[in-house]
């Protein structure tokens, strides 16, 4: 072997060294996959949610609701609640009348929503006098106090809903029950017994519509000791009852 063929031979390394491959990086999820991801997952929440109202729904067109969020609530704080669940047959037919011309006039004549005092209220600046009967049972028995928007939203929904598939006889019984008389005294018999020691059956004239008074501010209104506020109202509730008797917006309800 030649002296140049040498020094190549020993230039050359015996076992060049390998190049390492690159360490294959995982890419990370497409933005678009997680976003589809939470919206389906989204979409399953929100459907659990409306089916378990719309059982609720169905079931208390049929079955007296159980204690709402807000009687549990008072019952907390006042160590006890007054309340005792009595049919549409039990009740005063002029109770029913009474509260109709205290706290939704037409309520014979919308679907949920009275569009008309709706927009008498925002013209005056509030909101008071525009939440229906329905709209007021909605938020009792399947929502919560309060003023935030998604309860807003949410009753806006299921208020069409209630009227729906409860016939209005049955959303007025169901208010009789819920509302609050006095402080802790929930529903039409325990006020009545609790102000004037009758059953709902035998209120008169007079008492169902002093009940009706105390509307919307039975922690403010008394029944049995009313304010001249508190009478004033009352007259006026007893001629609202008589005239929606004889103009036909209560056979609806009395049909």
């Amino acid at each position: 072997m030649s002296e140049k063929s040498a020094e190549k031979t020993a230039a050359k390394p015996a076992n060049p060294p390998r190049k390492r491959k690159a360490k294959a990086v995982e890419a990370p999820p497409p933005r678009r996959s997680v976003l589809r991801t939470g919206l389906r997952w989204t979409a399953r929440a929100l459907g659990a949610v409306a089916a378990a109202y719309a059982v609720l729904i169905v079931l208390f067109a049929f079955v007296p609701p159980p204690i709402n969020a807000y009687q549990l609530a008072e019952s907390s704080r006042l160590g006890g609640i007054e309340k005792e669940w009595v049919s549409w047959d039990e009740i005063a037919p002029v109770m029913g009348r009474s509260v109709v011309a205290a706290e939704d006039a037409n309520f014979c004549n919308h679907w949920g929503f009275d569009m008309a005092a709706i927009r008498q209220a925002i013209e005056a600046g509030s909101n008071r006098g525009a939440s229906t009967i329905s709209q007021q049972v909605t938020k009792n028995v399947l929502l919560w106090h309060g003023r935030s928007w998604l309860r807003k939203a949410m009753e806006a929904v299921l208020t069409p809903v209630v009227e729906l598939v409860w016939s209005k006889q049955r959303i007025l019984e169901v208010y009789l029950n819920v509302a609050e008389f006095d402080e802790g005294v929930f529903g039409v018999q325990a006020a009545a017994r609790h102000y004037f020691g009758v059953d709902a059956r035998d209120l008169t004239a007079l008492q169902a519509a002093r009940l009706a008074a105390v509307l919307p501010d039975p922690k403010g209104r008394s029944a049995s000791n009313p304010s001249t506020f508190v009478r004033s109202r009352t007259r006026a509730i007893i001629s609202g009852a008589e005239t929606i008797a004889a103009d036909g917006r209560s056979a609806c309800f009395e049909g």
